[in-house]
């Protein structure tokens, strides 16, 4: 996909009414107040070597970073979101308000904008080793600081 293709993406997702009940498909999870949409996906890497995992992983960084720039451009300069906290809190079973809840177990850090009421932000993590890069964009009610507490 394109840089433009992920920012109309984007947009359908920013301006797409939150569904009253939590759903998942194979790419989106959205629940009440929150999206979480999968842009571009990797392959698995259950017998990769690591020259292949670290290939992918610069890959999707800089497609990354292309996309925070082109936002930037649109919204101005992102505020960035550590998520290494909410893991904490989460594995200590103390509530993180979704969708912070689902991102931080494989997302270590967002960029994320207020846009009229909503919060955009974009990623890459993966969950595991050898589960798949995911490059995402989540789109939540509110400012981020809110979305923390």
């Amino acid at each position: 996909m394109t840089i433009d293709a992920y920012l109309t993406v984007i947009d359908r997702w920013r301006l797409r009414d939150f569904p009253a009940a939590p759903g998942r498909s194979a790419l989106v999870e959205s629940g009440p107040g929150f999206h979480i949409a999968g842009l571009r996906v990797s392959q698995e890497f259950w017998d990769a070597d690591l020259a292949e995992v670290a290939e992918a992983a610069e890959e999707f960084e800089a497609e990354l970073t292309a996309l925070v720039q082109a936002l930037s451009l649109r919204w101005g300069e992102p505020e960035v979101m550590d998520l290494a906290d909410d893991l904490e809190r989460s594995a200590r079973g103390i509530p993180v308000r979704p969708p912070l809840d689902t991102l931080c177990g494989y997302v270590p850090r967002m960029y994320g904008w207020r846009v009229r009421s909503r919060w955009i932000g974009v990623g890459v993590g993966q969950g595991d080793r050898e589960l798949p890069f995911q490059l995402l964009v989540a789109v939540g009610e509110g400012e981020v600081a809110q979305m923390r507490g």
